[in-house]
């Protein structure tokens, strides 16, 4: 009994000393998660509006639990597990049952499989990138890439066709089974590449630069007020585009890089 209340003070003891900015980054992780497990939920009861907005919301939080953890220095091994957690199921899952239930269930055999290999697609992308977290520090130049698609980006690749479908009901080739399943295919592909992907988390604004980013900010604003939809659609068309683009500028900075090692 002794033993039990000295474990008892202890555990008393550690959570007492547990810092707020430790645990802020993990409530904005579950958000996001509740976030994601909402989606399904919206899937399941074919509301595919509020499905790919629940989404979208669990992509806003992934992105901001990890910028209130630096911001904090509240980063912890815990919270780097619940965020993989939480990106498998928001970005995994979530858009794998999304797809499923609005048109490949009606794709004979092989509707669910592609709907598995995004979902596992997801789980090996996450699970390379935990990993890579122990590797030795890459070059700079490799500071300014993700190493293949990154979670939030397949997944607004993968229910792109639903987006679009939202205000051109007429394109039923959205819809298409061989289509969508193509699409699920690719972006898991592109998931598991080494492909190296533009990431934006080291970019630094020029400060003549300030005021024409406030009014890009303010038409993108007004553009979603206006037109969610075809706005979230050309943004996720304007990202696979950047992706060729981003590997030549890759190969590019890497090229400069070996010459200036070599002189």
């Amino acid at each position: 009994m002794e033993k039990f209340h000295h474990h008892i003070k202890q555990s008393h003891q550690k959570l007492k000393g547990l810092p707020f900015r430790k645990i802020a980054p993990n409530i904005v992780t579950m958000l996001a998660l509740c976030a994601g497990v909402t989606s399904i939920r919206y899937s399941v009861q074919a509301d595919w509006v509020k499905a790919v907005i629940c989404i979208f919301l669990a992509a806003f939080f992934d992105g901001l639990d990890g910028r209130v953890a630096r911001m904090l220095k509240g980063s912890t091994k815990f919270g780097a597990e619940l965020d993989s957690l939480s990106d498998f199921v928001s970005f995994g899952v979530a858009p794998a049952i999304l797809m499923y239930q609005w048109t490949l269930f009606d794709f004979p055999r092989f509707g669910w499989f592609f709907c598995l290999l995004f979902a596992c697609g997801m789980a090996m992308r996450l699970a390379r990138f935990n990993t890579m977290l122990d590797e030795e520090p890459q070059p700079e130049y490799w500071h300014n890439f993700f190493v293949g698609v990154p979670a939030p980006a397949a997944a607004s690749l993968g229910i792109m066709p639903i987006m679009i479908s939202f205000d051109n009901p007429e394109l039923m080739w959205l819809k298409d089974n061989y289509f969508c399943a193509a699409l699920m295919c690719i972006v898991a592909l592109l998931m598991v590449s080494r492909i190296p992907t533009i990431s934006t988390k080291r970019w630094r604004i020029p400060g003549y630069m300030f005021i024409p980013l406030l009014l890009l900010v303010a038409l993108f604003v007004s553009l979603m007020i206006t037109n969610p939809w075809q706005t979230l659609g050309f943004m996720v068309a304007c990202y696979a585009v950047s992706i060729p683009f981003g590997i030549i500028a890759f190969i590019k900075l890497k090229h400069d890089y070996e010459k200036e090692a070599k002189a």
